[in-house]
């Protein structure tokens, strides 16, 4: 199995994650865009994510829920900025209640997620922006560098089978 290269860089304030899927990128796109499709991968193991709301264009928003293995909820809701298909997504992530309203003092994450082609594989590679290296530190405590991890040998998982 390919290794997710994960870099946390607190000078830029972002964590870099890089993968190189098995699979071409059209595939790669449509199972991040396509809430069937998210639901077999997104969250780290154990994790579901059930997606309330799906609308993949530049305004558009995702509200989903990831629910642990224990009952914990990790409410979140996406807001797109800039889709360029299949090669770029950039959305702020953010964390919501179930009502959708933005959690108070959770951070905003910008994401820039490029799908690169290679001889019929994807390279993806996500920049994650944070406003404070103390928003960084917030996410890396919450561990995402596991969850992250997870997510994405889920995906690697996921598109093996499709």
């Amino acid at each position: 199995m390919a290794e997710t290269i994960f870099i946390p860089d607190r000078v830029k304030r972002e964590l870099i994650v890089e993968r190189v899927f098995d699979a071409p990128r059209e595939l790669v796109w449509k199972a991040w865009t396509e809430p069937e499709r998210l639901a077999h991968w997104w969250g780290p193991r154990g994790w579901a994510t059930t997606t309330y709301e799906m609308d993949v264009k530049p305004g558009g928003v995702w509200f989903y829920c990831m629910r642990g293995p224990e009952g914990m909820e990790s409410w979140c809701k996406t807001h797109y900025q800039e889709i360029v298909e299949p090669e770029r997504l950039v959305y702020l992530d953010t964390f919501s209640d179930p009502q959708g309203n933005l959690a108070e003092g959770m951070p905003h994450i910008l994401i820039t997620t490029e799908f690169t082609e290679h001889s019929g594989k994807t390279k993806v590679t996500s920049y994650t922006k944070l406003a404070s290296v103390e928003d960084l530190d917030t996410l890396l405590k919450m561990g995402v560098k596991k969850g992250l991890i997870e997510t994405w040998d889920r995906l690697a998982e996921y598109l093996a089978t499709t």
